[in-house]
């Protein structure tokens, strides 16, 4: 039998080729397989809310300063328009007319700068308890972080669904999070955001009354109702200092026990 590679040298029974034919050894090594890469969520890490918290107080503190400055500038107005109501044309001059205009556009403007630059700080400062929830007690949160944001911007739903996310980071962030509702109750949140709503609702009704008004009439009824609004923000921006800081008490304390720490009063 001739040799299977050359085919010139005869092999004996039971091979295939000749000692001058070696086979040559097979590779049968195979190739490195690269180690896994294992892809992990990035980690939360614990930040501190204090300095926001500090910053939202400060912001809805002159909040509350713009609303009575606001509200006296209203009180003006209508005692001028109740001496036009009453044609008694002696209690008011010209003068007086242009400066309860200007009171009135000046104070508005101011409140308008305050609201918004507490809008955002407390956006931020709300992200920020929301995202440290997720280190206390991350099963107990039902929205993404996202939504802390988001959520305030959505129409219609924007009225409870900020609520909600606080409601879930209230109850992560307290001492036990999974006692019963009796352990630290979401009381403080509940009425706050109900004074906010409240308030919300009634100012965007004052103001629309506020600008068709025409007569004297009108703009006293018009004064009465942005009376009853500014008192409304003022309580809801009390309630929402007392919110933030107790929040942001909850998550320093549960933040330093957790490290071994213990909360300076």
């Amino acid at each position: 039998m001739l040799c299977s590679r050359c085919r010139e040298k005869t092999v004996t029974a039971g091979e295939d080729h000749c000692e001058r034919c070696p086979v040559a050894e097979a590779n049968t090594s195979s190739p490195p397989v690269p180690p896994a890469m294992s892809i992990s969520a990035p980690q939360v890490v614990l930040r501190s809310p204090v300095g926001l918290g500090r910053a939202v107080a400060v912001l809805l503190l002159l909040v509350a300063v713009s609303d009575i400055a606001a509200m006296v500038a209203a009180l003006n107005l209508r005692r001028l328009a109740g001496f036009i109501a009453a044609a008694d044309f002696i209690g008011y001059s010209d003068e007086d007319a242009e400066l309860a205009d200007a009171l009135m556009v000046g104070t508005s403007l101011v409140q308008v700068i305050a609201y918004l630059a507490t809008v955002v700080v407390f956006i931020v400062w709300f992200h920020r308890v929301r995202t440290n929830a997720d280190v206390f007690a991350p099963d107990l949160l039902r929205r993404g972080r996202g939504w802390a944001i988001g959520g305030w911007f959505i129409p219609f739903a924007g009225l409870w669904i900020p609520r909600g996310i606080a409601a879930d980071v209230w109850t992560a962030s307290r001492t036990d999070p999974y006692a019963g509702d009796e352990h630290e109750p979401r009381t403080l949140v509940n009425i706050w955001w109900a004074a906010f709503v409240a308030s919300m609702l009634c100012t965007r009704y004052a103001e629309q009354r506020y600008e068709k008004a025409e007569t004297a009439e009108e703009i006293i009824s018009a004064t009465e109702k942005l009376l009853v609004s500014n008192t409304l923000e003022i309580v809801a921006a009390v309630l929402a200092i007392l919110f933030v800081r107790r929040l942001t008490h909850m998550q320093h304390t549960k933040a330093l026990e957790q490290s071994g720490l213990t909360a300076a009063v």
